[in-house]
């Protein structure tokens, strides 16, 4: 009997991924956790039914919501995550030594154990004396931050279920005032090319750019997320993230990456026509 996992991205499309062994499935107090093995794809992390990584292919996510403010900021020594639970955005800042505290808030310790059970490529870094991980809700923990980070990595879930409060105009106005005065946030953004999920682009855009002078969306290519076109979004109370890209002293690092570059991180941010459309009027 061949096993699959099928994730509906619309009523009438849909990710169908053969799997070899379900590892692991609990509930925790947030949401249903699932653990898969898969031959194509590796394991496989799912949260109440949504596809959150795959080991195949979790590095274009990570390396992008990371690299790309880290190469912009002059000197990022501070960085808070939110969310990111899996511990790949927190393995991509452990790349670079001047960064002296993590913080990871995550609202699920479950995420985080099982993370550290079954991904331990993604989840490697959780143990670097520079991390510090708080369980609890991140819009809570922000709202208690002012003039204290250098860069915000919102790595967030779907908007909706545990993640919903992360894309609301309080939320985005509390990361505004965490930051220090050139600090730097940047947000899981969702794909713009199915209409439900187009609308959420526009509306987390027109939420975020009321509390930031600059805001940039820019892209990635993710094969299992929906559509296979993810975008990002980069805002800065100083920052322009591609004129300020500072291209020689990030390659001067060395930093080993499979997909992120500095001449992809210019290229990121020049949109398809029908994106730029879909955020017009918002910026």
């Amino acid at each position: 009997m061949q096993l699959t996992f099928t994730e509906k991205h619309t009523p009438h499309v849909g990710l169908c991924i053969d799997v070899n062994k379900h590892l692991y499935t609990a509930q925790s107090a947030f949401q249903r956790i699932d653990v898969l093995e898969s031959p194509e794809f590796g394991r496989i992390l799912v949260l109440d039914g949504i596809l959150m990584l795959t080991e195949k292919d979790e590095f274009i996510y990570h390396e992008m919501i990371v690299h790309v403010p880290m190469a912009v900021h002059p000197a990022a020594k501070r960085v808070l995550v939110i969310g990111g639970g899996d511990g790949g955005a927190v393995r991509e800042l452990c790349k670079y030594d001047a960064v002296e505290r993590i913080d990871l808030v995550e609202i699920d310790a479950q995420v985080v154990e099982v993370c550290r059970e079954y991904l331990p490529a993604v989840s490697q870094s959780f143990s670097d004396p520079r991390v510090n991980v708080r369980y609890e809700d991140g819009l809570k923990y922000v709202r208690r931050c002012s003039d204290l980070y250098d860069i915000i990595v919102v790595d967030s879930t779907d908007p909706f279920g545990p993640g919903e409060g992360l894309f609301t105009k309080e939320f985005y106005g509390n990361c505004f005032k965490a930051l220090k005065e050139d600090g730097i946030l940047v947000n899981q953004h969702e794909n713009p090319f199915y209409p439900d999920d187009a609308a959420a682009v526009r509306r987390i855009h027109k939420q975020i750019v009321l509390s930031f002078p600059l805001s940039r969306l820019y892209q990635a290519h993710i094969p299992t997320y929906p559509s296979g076109h993810w975008l990002f979004g980069f805002s800065s109370k100083k920052y322009h993230p591609v004129q300020h890209l500072d291209a020689d002293r990030w390659n001067a690092l060395n930093i080993k990456t499979r997909y992120y570059n500095t001449n992809l991180h210019k290229a990121a941010f020049a949109l398809p026509t029908y994106v730029e459309e879909l955020i017009k009027g918002v910026e």
